[in-house]
């Protein structure tokens, strides 16, 4: 009989080798219950995530690439962690302190995820730790007027593996003048393991009333709308395919689908309940916590089949979904959103917990 290699964290053989010639690792992190979650220190990238379905069948079900050379080719942000701004800044621009600051603009005239080398495309100085609930964690150093943004932020940030099938992701950040700063991971699922299909048949709770709304540029209007009434009500178990092309929604169609910000309902708990995503084949359920104020839900709308990705599998429209915990979207220019801005001094702290489950 097979034996499940015990809990703990082990470093991988070399992921790969970047233009200057630094190598990025890869870590393998595995529970007890034999859940495995791989982690290379470029861009804090989640490569692959191994979940049981409902028979107790162990399979991947997160996008990715094999290796770093197709990370390096260019992907939408496949399992990545974003920073110093994830979602976008409206023209690239914020004032803060009465000083205007220019960013790197990569998303027509905004600043998308960071800019053009965001955090998903440096290499992270990393600490496995091990124990029976093992963790890894990634330190990064952006210096002052990094793609545009003030201050030197210290970034740490801890993946760990719990004994439940949770994942949590600690963020923690300062600087040394005042900046913004918007931490979010990226992972795409697909929660058919190994990817068989399509995910417009998972179901879908987001506890959310409200939605950010954006104009043409997906650059949010300042506005907060309720979702009641709306193809962007998912208070009600709903399958992501339902309504995802009612293009008589102007939201829909400026987002070609879902791709965007939720305002979460209040909560007690420190943790708030995202979301809950079930897929019936497979009997996966993925439960989403977070201490974050929202969260972005995009559902591959940008995926056109010219990626191939892990075990030469073609990433098709609507392949994978995300639920970016975050801040508002251009917070820094809309005074009425909850502030982004952090100071010397201040530490930046946040949480989000992605668990899995199953139900037949």
């Amino acid at each position: 009989m097979e034996q499940t290699p015990k809990a703990g964290i082990q470093k991988d053989a070399p992921f790969g080798t970047l233009p200057d010639g630094k190598t990025a690792d890869l870590y393998t992190l595995r529970n007890a219950s034999g859940m495995e979650v791989k982690i290379t220190n470029y861009g804090g990238t989640i490569v692959s995530w191994t979940a049981p379905d409902k028979d107790g069948k162990y399979e991947d079900i997160v996008l990715g690439c094999d290796s770093l050379g197709g990370y390096l080719k260019g992907v939408p942000y496949f399992g990545a962690l974003i920073g110093r701004y994830g979602n976008r800044i409206g023209k690239g621009k914020f004032t803060l302190d009465g000083k205007t600051y220019t960013l790197a603009t990569n998303n027509g005239p905004n600043a998308l995820h960071g800019g053009k080398v965001g955090f998903d495309k440096v290499l992270w100085d990393a600490t496995p730790v091990e124990g029976e609930e093992p963790s890894l964690k990634l330190t990064y150093v952006s210096k002052d007027g990094e793609e545009g943004y003030p201050g030197t932020l210290t970034t740490e940030v801890t993946y760990q593996l719990k004994n439940d099938n949770s994942l949590q992701i600690s963020y923690k950040a300062t600087t040394d003048k005042p900046t913004v700063v918007n931490l979010t991971n990226h992972t795409y699922f697909n929660l058919t393991g190994g990817v068989k299909r399509d995910i417009l048949d998972h179901e879908v709770t987001l506890y959310a009333d409200k939605l950010v709304p954006v104009d043409k540029g997906l650059i949010p209007t300042g506005e907060l709308k309720p979702v009641a009434g709306t193809p962007f009500d998912f208070n009600t178990s709903t399958k992501i395919g339902a309504r995802i092309n009612d293009s008589s929604d102007v939201q829909i169609k400026y987002g070609l689908g879902y791709d965007h910000c939720w305002v979460l309902k209040e909560s007690k708990d420190s943790l708030k309940h995202v979301a809950t995503v079930y897929e019936p084949t497979s009997g996966r359920v993925l439960d989403t916590y977070t201490t974050e104020p929202a969260v972005q839900f995009y559902t591959g709308n940008f995926l056109d089949g010219t990626i191939t990705g892990k075990n030469g599998i073609v990433y098709k429209h609507r392949y994978g979904f995300c639920l970016e915990t975050e801040h508002y979207p251009d917070a820094p220019n809309k005074p009425s959103f909850p502030s982004t801005v952090l100071r010397p001094g201040e530490t930046y702290a946040t949480t989000t917990v992605y668990k899995f489950s199953t139900k037949k």
